[in-house]
Formats: structure tokens, sequence, C-alpha cells
């Protein structure tokens, strides 16, 4: 017993090296590729996705040698340098995103920040959110209420998605339903307040598909979860046009008016 466990701890040691290490090499690519941007022709940017394009396709191939998380960890990272790059994805697009996704989503389901990296690239930006929601579904299956612990924010996000780019709202309620049943096994006051705002968006759905205000607590979920001032911006701007309001106060607290003749909520 004391054998497996120091064996245990030996592995899982030389993952979190292998994570810094990775961290420690390709974040500082990021802050490179930004300062050298204004100098990339339009043909190197295209040459940059070509041959991006082909690792992803042989990472896709090429078998992990049990290092599922590893190849993960580098698929999401490699995402976040290409996602980040704003003047190339100004030139080239979004396109290569699902390529990352189906990486690192294959070899780490159970990984939930990916999902809305999924959500935010592929559907809002990529405008695929076909693809984006049918990973979702493939990633789920594998996912249980305690397996990863707060799973429920996976069934969310594909409920965004199915919401507001694909205007399935049935499929949607269904979602937010699965999500509020498995955020309800926590006691933590973050998971009740997901299980509240899942239900409430379930319980307007199921009496219309094309609710505002189930729209707009989802696009305040996008907002809420955005790590980048674009899908933060397209949130808002999103909200306001189906007529709510979006305040924020000078601590950088958000106050969300939803559209008439409903209430305010925080």
């Amino acid at each position: 017993m004391n054998r497996q466990w120091t064996n245990t701890m030996v592995a899982g040691g030389l993952m979190l090296l292998c994570s810094l290490a990775i961290v420690s090499v390709q974040l500082p690519k990021l802050n490179q590729l930004k300062v050298e941007s204004s100098e990339r022709s339009p043909q190197q940017w295209q040459q940059e996705v070509a041959q991006e394009a082909l690792e992803l396709k042989l990472l896709q191939v090429l078998p992990n040698f049990g290092f599922d998380n590893l190849i993960a960890n580098w698929s999401f990272i490699k995402f976040l340098i290409y996602f980040g790059d704003d003047p190339a994805r100004d030139q080239t697009g979004y396109d290569l995103s699902a390529e990352y996704f189906k990486i690192t989503l294959t070899e780490d389901p159970r990984f939930i920040p990916a999902y809305f990296g999924l959500s935010a690239s592929v559907s809002l930006y990529s405008g695929q959110p076909d693809i984006s929601v049918a990973m979702m579904q493939q990633g789920l299956e594998q996912l249980s209420s305690q397996d990863p612990p707060r799973g429920y924010y996976a069934w969310r996000y594909m409920g965004v998605d199915q919401l507001l780019f694909l205007g399935e709202g049935e499929a949607a309620r269904d979602s937010f339903t699965q999500a509020a049943e498995w955020a309800s096994e926590y006691n933590d006051q973050e998971s009740k307040t997901i299980m509240a705002l899942s239900a409430s968006t379930a319980e307007f759905l199921a009496e219309n598909s094309n609710s505002k205000r189930a729209q707009f607590q989802a696009w305040g979920s996008v907002l809420i979860n955005a790590t980048d001032e674009k899908t933060r911006q397209r949130a808002i701007d999103s909200m306001e046009a189906i007529g709510g309001r979006v305040i924020l106060d000078s601590e950088g607290r958000i106050e969300l008016l939803i559209p008439p003749p409903l209430e305010p909520v925080d």
C-alpha cells in the first residue's frame, strides 16, 4: 500500500512538473507573439495557421502513452496562445479553435474550464455552435454529478449554446434542468446559486422557448465567465439588444437589469 502511494505521488509530481514546464515555455511565447504581431505579413499569418493545423492533426492521431492529462493541458495552453493572439485572429479568424478541443476533451473530458473555452471560441467566435454542442455532449457522457466536482457547469455551457446560438429552446431547457439537478447535490453557496439560476432558466424555457429572460440569463453566464474583453463586450451588447441593461460600478461589480416588465436582479 505504501509503495502504491509512493508511486502515485511520484507520478503526480512528474505531471505537475511537466505542466509547469509547459506553462513556463508557452506563456512567454504568447507575450512574444503579441509584440511581433505588427511585423508579420498576411502570408506569414496564413503559413502559421497551416503549420498549426498540421501539428494539431498529428496530436489527434498520435498515441498518448498514458499521458492523457499532460496532452490535454498542452493542447489547452496552445489554444490560449492561439486565441489570445488578437492581431493574427483578426487576419485568419478562429477556425482552428475546435481542433484544440478535439484533443483537450478527448484526452481529459473532466476538465470543466475547457467547456467554457469551447463555447466562447467555437460557438461565439468561430460560428460553429453545432460542433461545440456535439463535443460537449460527447464529453458529458463521461461525466457524473460528482465526478468531476461541479460538473454542472458543463451542462450550463451547453445549454447556453443551445439557446443562444442554435435556437433550440427545448434542448436548452433539458440542459439547464440537468445542471440544476447536478448542482442540487452540493451544499455550498456557489452550487445553490447555480441550481437556482438553472432551474429558473429551465422554468422560463418551459413556458416560452424564446424567453427573453432566459436569453438574458444565458448571456449573463457568458459575461460572468468571460476571460477576455471581446467576449465580455459581445455579451453586454447582446443583453442590451434584448432590452436589458448591464451596470458596472466603480468597484467592478456587475448589476444586471433584466428586460422589462421583469424586476431587476443582482
